[in-house]
């Protein structure tokens, strides 16, 4: 059941790509992690979305490569007991494209589907129970000595991601990966070394 009734949303700092990989492993939990789970991560080209995943994998175990599945569209993991199904819609010119290529059988509720630019395939995807939006913000650094300027500054880049769950189960991933049934009242930050092991 997807409605906002279960909607739950958390909004995170990672400040490096360490702790994007962290922050993918947090999910590495197979009381979320369930057959039939759908996530959605969005994001601009370079934002982390194949970083968080590469976590997450990482966590459960998966010692292979983990690549985008850019030209290929889809990259298949069996790891952890688990099917983990990773998608790449980026290249898709036509929504049609997802459904000749007989994608959709994926989503029959035996795996697990991470899925990039996911608005690629709709209308005909289904409904995401989590989604994942990671953006890069960059901020004004700290003044600095500068040969050709006196105060110059540099600007700093970190990654801000997003969560929000939109049916029960996403509900219930999100309250256990993130340790709170309830959206934090400020940002939270997560970072390599302060980020709980994955359960």
């Amino acid at each position: 059941m997807h409605d906002a009734h279960h909607t739950l949303a958390s909004q995170i700092s990672l400040p490096d790509e360490a702790a994007t990989l962290s922050f993918g492993a947090r999910f590495a939990n197979t009381q979320c992690l369930a057959p039939g789970l759908v996530i959605w991560l969005h994001g601009d080209l370079g934002a982390g979305k194949t970083t968080f995943v590469r976590g997450l994998l990482r966590a459960l175990g998966e010692t292979g490569p983990v690549k985008s599945p850019t030209y290929t569209l889809l990259e298949v993991h069996a790891v952890s007991g688990l099917n983990l199904y990773h998608f790449d819609f980026y290249r898709l010119n036509q929504p049609e494209e997802y459904l000749d290529a007989g994608l959709d059988d994926y989503f029959s509720g035996t795996g697990v589907c991470l899925v990039e630019w996911p608005d690629q395939a709709a209308p005909y995807l289904p409904p995401a129970d989590i989604h994942i939006e990671l953006r890069v913000v960059t901020t004004p650094g700290a003044a600095t000595e500068s040969p050709t300027a006196s105060h110059a500054t540099l600007p700093i880049a970190h990654r801000e991601v997003f969560c929000r769950a939109t049916s029960a189960r996403g509900h219930l991933c999100l309250a256990t990966c993130l340790g709170s049934r309830n959206a934090p009242s400020a940002p939270d930050v997560a970072t390599s070394s302060n980020l709980p092991p994955p359960a």
